[in-house]
């Protein structure tokens, strides 16, 4: 089966640096992957994305080495099965509030006997290899969102859950959960609590903890806390960017015309 780029650099204990995508589109996944992520994650959540512009999406990021994600809409069996029968050789799983939950996520992950994946994998088969069903159970990662008081509650528990890889902070929607207001980067003394004990819970429970951060040093902090998944932000962000790049140039070009 076709190596998991990611998965060997975390089994190496290095920082997989997460891309993340919510624009349609083929090219500009392409784009973005050009950009020299180790992975690259395509929201399937909270960007516009539509099940066979995830695919293209794919397509697109498989002409690189990093590894294709998918953060999924729902812990939900079909949604899942359809995301890895894509090609996604890791999945991120939203609102995970309990093991019981998490253990649902992981069984929908995996084949019988271990799960209840249904055997069918179609481009995964061809993008990873013929022997694709036969390792993908050990090969996936999966990942389980820590976003609610309720998981913060239960991380010791969901981090037990046998077969998980790891688990993932949304940090906007841990903020508003803890009463605080949405935003990444947050640095209040409850948001950095809540960071330290999903990282311990991971490092407790051999787990990989991620997270979704918006700066280089905000990522630097966190990895100085142990997380080894960092995404930084992504395409829509890069591209709000841009507006300080045209106020530049309206500032710019106006002190040019007054002379």
């Amino acid at each position: 089966m076709r190596a998991v780029h990611a998965r060997e650099l975390l089994a190496q204990g290095q920082i997989v640096l997460n891309g993340w995508s919510t624009i349609p589109g083929g090219f500009l996944a392409e784009v973005m992957a050009s950009l020299g992520w180790d992975a690259q994650t395509i929201d399937m959540q909270h960007g516009i994305i539509g099940y066979p512009e995830m695919i293209a999406m794919l397509q697109a990021i498989s002409t690189t080495s990093l590894t294709p994600m998918v953060r999924l809409s729902a812990n939900d069996p079909a949604i899942i099965g359809q995301a890895l029968d894509a090609g996604a050789m890791g999945v991120i799983c939203p609102l995970v509030n309990s093991p019981e939950e998490a253990a649902s996520f992981v069984a929908a992950c995996r084949y019988p006997p271990h799960g209840v994946r249904s055997s069918g994998a179609t481009r995964a088969m061809i993008y990873a290899g013929f022997d694709y069903g036969a390792n993908a159970d050990a090969q996936v990662l999966k990942f389980a969102m820590i976003e609610t008081a309720d998981a913060l509650r239960r991380v010791e528990e969901i981090a037990a859950t046998p077969g998980l890889d790891g688990l993932y902070i949304g940090p906007s929607d841990l903020s508003l959960a803890l009463g605080g207001s949405q935003g990444f980067d947050k640095s209040e003394p409850y948001m950095l609590d809540a960071y330290r004990t999903v990282s311990e819970a991971c490092r407790k429970h051999g787990l990989t903890a991620g997270i979704h951060t918006a700066s280089p040093a905000f990522a630097g902090r966190m990895a100085e806390l142990g997380f080894r998944f960092i995404t930084l932000v992504g395409d829509f962000n890069f591209i709000l960017a841009g507006r300080g790049l045209v106020q530049q140039a309206r500032t710019t070009l106006a002190a040019a015309a007054s002379t």
